[in-house]
């Protein structure tokens, strides 16, 4: 099988035939070697390896693996002609059975280590297409003349410096077939040392590039790109400074907005190219079914939706909930997130406000009146305060009956998920991996927890 490496970096030092124990959140292999932790890029759990050592620390190596004594069943053959040198993917030397088992493991790894907590039942994972998925992705631009001009592409894989890539596996099947073209066109531009990143958007009907130029158009360079968007039936936007500066570089032609459906619920849900949105909209499709399925939303119920974002999760509980109440800490967002109801006929039912959800407390949440029902979909970061409110609230008697949380960090889901449980009256019923990122190591999750009276 071939092998391909991480760039030229300086080897300190071989291990011969060492045995890879596991794979931690990052896709590393994770092995022992004289009293100190070996990360090992390229490895996979049960493997034999020696390894070329990076990077040395007091307590863990950085290495990567160089031979194969022995090889793991899960191991294939990695698709893309870059893996190894881009940091996009991190596993798709991994089979798409074991990339779900590593995430699954990590989840329940993190939820006792962290939180001291077992679910009293996994979910069955939530799988979705393995390439060609990706409808965001934010490509860095730089002119390298020692690597021969322009690069466009994702950072490489532990650097700073930018990929040499013409194509990708898991972007958009027609966004990877434009990146060569895309080359072509930012070089060509007079400003193409001045275009820091090319910012991908995908909808279920249209695709746009968000430029981030740094200086305004040179002579001919409006001409350029409008040709581009003729030929390749695409939008380009220009983003000369924060997210709210972009525009885009023509009107948009009708029927060329962007917009996803969530098909299950009659919905479809503009949104600009510098809003978020989820990467994989096949799986973000049947999380939004499985979460509404997950918290048993009935006609009755009042539903707040914290970190509410454009709506994904809200518009969708309020097709089946009496009232919902989203909330988000941006009002641009929130403010979509009202025009994609008001689109929808579902504004009746619903009410939008911009709170900063890393500052609430109890008095707040008791201010918001009672719900039924609560959904958490936070940032990294988590949503610590929101839990130690919503925990204080369950000691009180109070609060809705059922919680969803939809997570991307692990780490921050058990910590969490640990105030619930210990700090207040919360039961963590269920929880299971979502993969929204196949072929690296990022672990998206779903957790249901279940008021208790309190004792």
């Amino acid at each position: 099988m071939g092998r391909r490496t991480i760039g030229a970096v300086k080897v300190l030092r071989t291990i011969q035939r060492l045995p890879i124990e596991s794979v931690d959140l990052e896709g590393q292999g994770v092995a022992h070697h004289e009293g100190r932790v070996v990360f090992v890029a390229g490895a996979l759990a049960g493997e034999v390896v020696d390894v070329e050592v990076l990077r040395e620390r007091p307590r863990y190596l950085k290495a990567r693996a160089a031979r194969w004594h022995r090889e793991s069943a899960d191991r294939v053959q990695p698709r893309c002609d870059y893996f190894g040198v881009c940091g996009g993917c991190s596993m798709q030397h991994a089979s798409a059975a074991a990339q779900i088992a590593i995430k699954q493991r990590s989840l329940e790894d993190a939820l006792w280590h962290i939180g001291r907590l077992r679910p009293q039942e996994m979910l069955s994972p939530l799988r979705g297409p393995s390439w060609g998925y990706r409808a965001r992705a934010r490509l860095s631009v730089r002119w390298v003349d020692k690597k021969g001009g322009l690069l466009v592409g994702f950072h490489e894989r532990g650097s700073s410096f930018v990929a040499k890539m013409d194509s990708c596996e898991v972007l958009h099947p027609r966004a990877a077939a434009m990146l060569p073209r895309l080359k072509e066109l930012i070089a060509s531009l007079t400003i193409a040392r001045e275009v820091a990143q090319a910012e991908l958007a995908v909808g279920d009907a249209s695709l746009v590039w968000v430029l981030r130029n740094l200086s305004p158009l040179g002579p001919g360079d409006h001409e350029r790109l409008s040709r581009f968007e003729r030929e390749e039936d695409v939008q380009i936007w220009l983003q000369p400074g924060g997210p709210s500066t972009a525009e885009p570089l023509n009107s948009t032609p009708e029927g060329k907005t962007l917009w996803y459906a969530l098909p299950d619920f009659g919905l479809t849900m503009p949104f600009s190219p510098v809003d978020f949105t989820q990467v994989n909209f096949a799986v973000n499709r049947s999380l939004v079914s499985l979460a509404i399925r997950l918290l048993d939303v009935r006609p009755e119920h009042r539903v707040a939706d914290f970190f509410c974002g454009l709506g994904n999760f809200t518009l969708a509980l309020a097709s089946r909930a009496r009232q919902v109440v989203g909330v988000e800490g941006s009002q641009a967002l929130t403010d979509q997130a009202m025009r994609n109801a008001q689109s929808q006929g579902l504004s009746h039912a619903l009410q939008f406000s911009c709170v900063n959800l890393f500052e609430v407390g109890l008095d707040w949440l008791l201010e918001q009146g009672a719900f039924d029902r609560a959904l958490i979909d936070p940032p990294r970061e988590g949503a610590q305060a929101l839990c130690e409110a919503l925990a204080a609230l369950s000691r009180l008697g109070r609060g809705p009956h059922r919680l969803v949380m939809v997570s991307c960090n692990p780490a921050t889901l058990a910590r969490d998920a640990a105030i619930l449980a210990h700090q207040g009256a919360w039961v963590l019923r269920q929880a299971g991996v979502v993969n929204m990122f196949a072929q690296t190591a990022h672990v998206e999750s779903i957790a249901v927890f279940e008021r208790t009276q309190p004792t």
